[in-house]
């Protein structure tokens, strides 16, 4: 299982990697365009959300307009192997932080909170390969499953991809959350109700029923 994913992995971020910036720009418009116009952004007052790296699916639209909005916004801190989340009220609040990623520097005004103590939100997070039923590669540290294990149930899980990382099948393990929505350049995947895993953990966040 270990090395499948580690397949999928190298194969899917090689292929990014090869993406040209204006493609990786043109595209990231089109899926944070997308998501702009889901309901479970309309519908959200408070939001989470990730700085890309790599020619990941950039945020900056989305931030942008979260913050225009009123709407809250939270990015992740990753301490060890631990993320904590911080409001950020602006771009200046954001510094390289772990493996140069952005996220909230020594310039943040508010207090970092444990996931678990977010409000009815809704938490955007990156991947490496999705499936239409919610499942997830990451970056390979774990930080965002360990992350999406703590969410409150009224939190909604959505995933940003390219359609090329949109695949059928990828190798799971126990330790693997799986997202409520999938948002790519061309459609929005909803995923079937995400119930208790059978390790007995939390149940994961999802659109209230």
């Amino acid at each position: 299982m270990a090395d499948e994913k580690k397949y999928f992995r190298a194969i899917l971020k090689e292929t990014r990697a090869a993406m040209t910036a204006k493609l990786a720009a043109e595209l990231s418009a089109r899926v944070q365009a997308s998501f702009l116009d889901s309901d479970c952004y309309r519908d959200s007052r408070s939001l989470v959300l990730y700085s890309a790296f790599g020619n990941e699916v950039a945020t900056g639209r989305i931030f942008d307009d979260a913050l225009a909005s009123g709407r809250a916004t939270f990015f992740p801190r990753v301490t060890g192997n631990l993320i904590s989340i911080c409001e950020v009220k602006s771009r200046s609040e954001l510094a390289s932080g772990a493996y140069g990623i952005l996220e909230p520097g020594t310039r943040s005004q508010t207090p970092s909170i444990d996931a678990a103590l977010l409000p009815p939100c809704v938490v955007v997070v990156p991947g490496v390969a999705f499936t239409r039923a919610g499942e997830r590669i990451g970056r390979g540290g774990g930080h965002y499953d360990r992350m999406l294990a703590e969410l409150p149930p009224h939190a909604i899980s959505v995933g940003l991809a390219y359609s090329f990382q949109l695949l059928d099948r990828i190798p799971q393990t126990e330790f693997d959350r799986r997202l409520n929505f999938v948002v790519t350049e061309s459609a929005l995947y909803p995923a079937p109700e995400v119930g208790r895993h059978e390790s007995g953990l939390r149940l994961q966040g999802g659109i209230p029923r």
